[in-house]
């Protein structure tokens, strides 16, 4: 059976926890676990943790993911957000693979030669990420961003999040078949309503992990696959390494949807 690259998020174990023992003290955890990559999140970062990542990850032999909460386009401005040179480069200084953002107000005045500009050279790839807002989370303004980013060259990919499509009412399933030639990193969460009657992450079902499973026909194969869903409980290292075997075991579905 061939098991698939996964990646840890730290917020799957709770902001409170994470800030409190500093995203540090996971990357063992997820080491031992079985993860090839380590999702750090910046919201949950302290001022200058991110200079001191670097060289742990590395000696565990993981890669690593940057999940900034920077969105690239603000409203009614031409330019990518300013701020994006410095998540580029706190990502860098992590030895991060990857930064993860938010599209945010995409619109047609968007300077995408202006972020090619921006991007050139740099060692960080941008995935820009379907989030749970309604100007960053609907299918329409991702595909018109990723088609045209393609169309100009510009080096950037896309962050599939299954569950997200939930909170703006989007068919994940149409997602895949129209964004899915430009996905390269999958976030993974089930979604039920809580006790407030709000959306929460959960802990994927069977079911929930069958449907995933058919929608990897319309994505890149080996696509690395990402836990963002509750972890917790006292014995962290078991209970990760359950959620990462599932996760590297989930392929093609056996009847291959046919692309035309």
């Amino acid at each position: 059976m061939t098991l698939h690259p996964v990646s840890i998020s730290l917020s799957s174990y709770g902001a409170e926890l994470v800030r409190a023992r500093g995203q540090a003290a996971f990357v063992p955890v997820l080491a031992q676990a079985g993860a090839r990559l380590i999702e750090l999140r910046e919201e949950l970062m302290a001022d200058q943790e991110h200079l001191h990542l670097q060289p742990g990850i590395a000696d565990h032999g993981l890669d690593c993911v940057y999940s900034s909460t920077l969105e690239l386009w603000q409203a009614d401005q031409a330019e990518p957000c300013a701020h994006l040179a410095i998540a580029l480069q706190r990502a860098s200084t992590c030895g991060a693979r990857w930064l993860k953002v938010s599209l945010g107000f995409f619109h047609p005045g968007c300077d995408l030669h202006l972020l090619a500009k921006t991007l050139d050279g740099q060692p960080v790839r941008v995935l820009v990420e379907n989030d749970q807002t309604a100007q960053g989370g609907k299918i329409d303004a991702l595909e018109r961003f990723l088609t045209q980013a393609r169309a100009l060259g510009v080096p950037v990919g896309m962050t599939f999040d299954i569950g997200n499509w939930q909170w703006q009412a989007q068919s994940a399933l149409e997602a895949a078949q129209r964004l899915g030639r430009f996905v390269e990193y999958l976030h993974c969460k089930a979604v039920a309503r809580g006790a407030s009657g709000k959306l929460v992450a959960v802990t994927p079902s069977t079911h929930d992990l069958q449907a995933w499973q058919s929608l990897l026909a319309w994505f890149p194969r080996g696509l690395v696959r990402a836990v963002e869903y509750p972890l917790q409980g006292d014995d962290l290292l078991s209970i990760t390494r359950a959620e990462v075997l599932k996760l590297a075991q989930l392929d093609v579905a056996e009847q291959e949807v046919a692309h035309g």
